[in-house]
């Protein structure tokens, strides 16, 4: 699962792991993406923890999301919580390429990636691309596939206020009309497969929020794929 980060890094100066401190190493050694970084059973829709076996999880069953698959590289814990803090808060954007070899790494994703017609990252309003300086799943987008990566695509034509503290119902109001394809590109999501790229997904209500506009553009599927899931439902 892990080899393409570490493959894709090589010849990289050397520098030290930011969990283990292990001196010389990656920006995470391959023995802490191994520790840390393992494929365990999610659900297809929403990528939940689920039983080994289990396809869907049961809130999947009773109200199916508006996306065809969802892929999700980690669980939003330690280590990864704190280095998606220091990527997207911090003003690390280099963090991206080593995020983007390590989803190329997990079950799914490069199939996914490559039978896409187009990748598009999740956009941010005006305000939070000004208060970040950089979008943090665009880059992970041109990380994966920077020829099918589109930000053009998909637009935020509403500024929410942060999630953080919403629960899953709030959350999902919070995005409503929220996002919109941007009227010139339909023809680029029309009877198209698309990939919708995030670094966390915590109820899903911004992912499929986004979906849902896709579908209503005319796209033939949508998956998802993000960096970190958090594994509680929200």
């Amino acid at each position: 699962m892990l080899r393409h980060l570490f493959d894709g890094l090589a010849g990289k100066l050397p520098g030290q792991c930011a969990v283990c401190r292990a001196w010389p190493a990656q920006p995470v050694c391959e023995s802490c993406a191994a520790r840390f970084g393992q494929p365990q059973p999610r659900c297809r829709r929403c990528a939940l923890p689920v039983p080994p076996g289990t396809i869907d999880c049961g809130r999947c069953l009773r109200e199916p999301p508006p996306i065809d698959a969802c892929h999700a590289t980690v669980g939003y814990g330690y280590p990864w919580a704190a280095l998606i803090t220091q990527f997207k808060f911090h003003g690390q954007p280099g963090w991206a390429r080593t995020f983007a070899e390590l989803m190329r790494g997990a079950p799914g994703v490069q199939a996914a990636i490559r039978q896409a017609d187009v990748v598009v990252p999740m956009p941010l309003s005006r305000e939070r691309l000004a208060e970040r300086g950089f979008n943090q799943a665009l880059l992970l987008a041109r990380g994966l596939d920077s020829h099918k990566a589109n930000p053009g695509v998909l637009l935020r034509i509403r500024h929410t206020p942060a999630q953080t503290a919403l629960d899953r119902d709030g959350r999902l109001a919070n995005v409503k009309g929220a996002f919109a394809v941007e009227p010139s590109l339909e023809a680029s999501v029309r009877a198209r497969r698309v990939v919708l790229v995030d670094d966390v997904m915590t109820s899903g209500a911004s992912v499929f929020g986004a979906a849902a506009a896709l579908r209503q553009a005319g796209a033939a599927d949508v998956a998802a794929v993000v960096l970190a899931r958090t594994d509680v439902p929200a």
